[in-house]
């Protein structure tokens, strides 16, 4: 039984509250906010206790599940790995690359599970296909949503497209030669839509979009390989498997085999938590590593940097 805590009770942090309670090799012990009235009530509820330092947790848990606003990650992170204490840290990792080091160094140093918390990696649907997904050529990814001020204290790539970054890097497989970026702000002071073009080494090409300012909200992601085409819905869990069948259906066009996916509904977060604590158990990698996160992060900060050259020279 692993003694777990999470650090931060907001939005998704009552999310991750729930899991740790329901998972029977993880005994929830600590649940951590500077909002100490917020984080009573939330223990109450899961039988455990409430507290505003994190620091008071050293000795008491085995691993933390951190759901705090992005600058607060290094921090946090740092102070648990430092004490020996497994870590699972919500999406984007860090701010920057030197603190996305740091931390991938301390876990190797004190032999601690660092995982990342890209959820999409958990969705059924990517679950179900990935085994069947070989070299893909041509990806387009749709990551669109309403505006929602929890969020606003990082742009649209970190908030948003970068679990899409994280999926296509996982499922490419290779490294990315060039980006091709664009973006604006709309409702907020950072960027609210972004489209990029990612030229992959292997000549695989993926266009992703993501926008936080529709009147709509979809998680679409279409992959291209030479004897077949998934088109997933990411929100919805289903999808489809087009593949080229025997015969023709007219001359010179061929019989397509269609395969609808609705692979059984999973809980994404608890399969995700319920990995990094089997990885805990099992000594093993995580399934999403400090590096995926680096790596990801690494995409997301370049195309931030592109886009602000880019609107400063059409300012000039």
């Amino acid at each position: 039984m692993l003694r777990t805590a999470v650090i931060g009770t907001g939005y998704l942090g009552k999310f991750h509250a729930e899991k740790y309670f329901k998972l029977k090799n993880s005994q929830l012990q600590f649940l951590v906010d500077p909002n100490f009235e917020a984080a009573s009530a939330l223990a109450k509820k899961y039988k455990c206790t409430a507290a505003q330092n994190y620091h008071d947790l050293v000795g008491k848990v085995d691993a933390v599940s951190i759901v705090t606003p992005t600058s607060s990650h290094y921090e946090i992170a740092k102070f648990f790995l430092s004490h020996g204490i497994h870590v699972l840290v919500e999406k984007p990792m860090v701010v920057t690359l030197k603190e996305a080091d740091d931390l991938i160094a301390l876990a190797q140093q004190h032999k601690l599970v660092l995982q990342v918390g890209y959820l999409e990696r958990f969705n059924p649907v990517i679950l179900d296909v990935m085994p069947q997904i070989t070299e893909p050529k041509f990806i387009e990814s749709t990551r669109i949503m309403g505006f929602n001020p929890r969020n606003k204290d990082v742009n649209v790539i970190l908030d948003l497209m970068i679990h899409d970054i994280d999926l296509i890097q996982s499922i490419v497989g290779h490294e990315i030669k060039s980006i091709d970026t664009s973006g604006i702000e709309v409702l907020s002071n950072s960027l609210d839509i972004v489209s990029a073009r990612l030229h992959f080494d292997n000549g695989c090409v993926a266009n992703v979009t993501a926008s936080r300012i529709s009147l709509k909200s979809e998680r679409k992601l279409r992959i291209f390989q030479a004897d077949a085409y998934f088109s997933l819905d990411l929100q919805n869990k289903e999808g489809v498997i087009c593949r080229k069948g025997v015969g023709e259906m007219l001359p010179g066009i061929p019989n397509i085999d269609r395969k609808v996916l609705k692979p059984k509904d999973n809980d994404a977060l608890l399969t995700e938590i319920a990995a990094f604590l089997e990885a805990i158990e099992n000594n093993t990698p995580p399934k999403v590593t400090g590096e995926d996160g680096k790596r990801s992060l690494a995409v997301a900060i370049s195309m931030t940097e592109q886009i602000k050259q880019q609107n400063a020279g059409s300012a000039s």
